[in-house]
């Protein structure tokens, strides 16, 4: 698969959106939310006692994972909880997949 044909099956925004996601799961501390939230929605105070981390680097560490898209906030009365968007992480299995399906063809001939 030359570049071209894999631009066309992955395109520039997914592209994008994957480097967002992937960048987001490089933090160690990102990562441990994502692992404590993988088991399902989680408050924002159960986050910061299980992980034990100040509110505010939790609150750092959340909006970053917010703004990528890897994770959504929901409001019930004054606290609020967390879960992984299930979508983001279908999009970037497919996105990983498109890479591993081109990855094992030979290269064309120089000349």
């Amino acid at each position: 698969m030359g570049v071209g044909r894999y631009a066309e099956s992955v395109g520039a925004l997914e592209a994008d959106q994957a480097r967002q996601l992937l960048k987001a799961l490089a933090d160690p501390v990102r990562l441990q939310v994502v692992q404590a939230l993988a088991s399902g929605e989680r408050c924002v105070c159960d986050l910061t006692g299980d992980l034990e981390l100040a509110q505010s680097k939790l609150s750092f560490h959340l909006k970053v994972m917010r703004e990528a898209g890897l994770i959504e906030a929901r409001v019930e009365g004054r606290w609020i909880y967390y879960r992984l968007r299930r979508d983001a992480l279908d999009g970037l299995q497919g996105w990983l997949g498109a890479l591993a399906a081109g990855c094992s063809e030979p290269a064309a001939p120089c000349g």
